[in-house]
């Protein structure tokens, strides 16, 4: 009997649930701090309004060939900063403000534009010029129209006695620092005295050539006799 209760009473023990590690007094498990998503930086968007820009207006000369440079105010006329630069892709939605000047005789027109952010070069604004030239009334796109000149030692583009632009008709766009511009005008002369007039990227430097060596009195009297050459 003793044995029977001694089998009975042994049975194999089940599996010990794990023991928590022992918590000192006074000690609590570091809290875990939820990092922080970096904050995306905005894109710029086309700016549909359109302020006052003494500075930009101040560039813009009063008189050209001995007529008088027309300066509407913003409030004159119904084109913003937004609406000019959506011919300019990505470099248009940084444009801030925009000033209009024109002659009536010789027909000239000037849009200018201040940009914010890093400076555009003139070079840059090639991707848009089809576009730009479409929207003073070039007929169709046509960049291969456009073409790289140095007026009064500015740098610019410039396109005209082609096809789709009206006979005597040419036009400039260029940059420097903040600013961009676009010319359009019957008057080659007009167009080229308002460039000359306003700010432009320098034209670089040519690198003056190397001065030839001068011959040696010893090339000159016909040269040394030659080494004889190794056998």
């Amino acid at each position: 009997m003793s044995l029977g209760m001694s089998a009975c009473s042994t049975a194999e023990p089940g599996p010990a649930s794990p023991t928590p590690p022992p918590t000192h007094a006074g000690t609590s498990s570091p809290a875990t701090i939820p990092s922080t998503p970096p904050t995306a930086t905005p894109e710029p968007t086309p700016r549909f309004t359109n302020q006052p820009d003494p500075q930009l207006e101040a560039l813009i000369p009063a008189t050209l060939v001995g007529a008088r440079v027309e300066k509407p105010g913003p409030s004159e006329f119904g084109m913003t900063p937004g609406d000019f630069g959506i011919n300019f892709g990505e470099l248009g939605l940084r444009f801030e403000t925009l000033v209009v000047a024109f002659v009536e005789k010789p027909r000239l027109s000037l849009f200018a534009v201040r940009v914010a952010g890093a400076s555009v070069d003139t070079a840059d604004l090639r991707p848009y010029l089809a576009a730009a030239g479409r929207y003073v009334g070039i007929n169709g796109l046509h960049p291969e129209a456009w073409r790289a000149v140095v007026i009064g030692g500015k740098r610019a583009w410039k396109r005209g006695d082609d096809p789709a632009t009206l006979p005597g008709t040419t036009l400039y766009c260029w940059s420097v620092g903040q600013y961009v511009f676009l010319l359009t005008g019957s008057s080659d002369a007009a167009n080229m005295a308002m460039v000359k007039a306003l700010p432009g990227q320098p034209a670089p430097t040519p690198t003056p050539r190397p001065s030839p060596t001068p011959r040696s009195s010893l090339a000159t009297s016909g040269g040394a006799t030659p080494s004889p050459s190794a056998s």
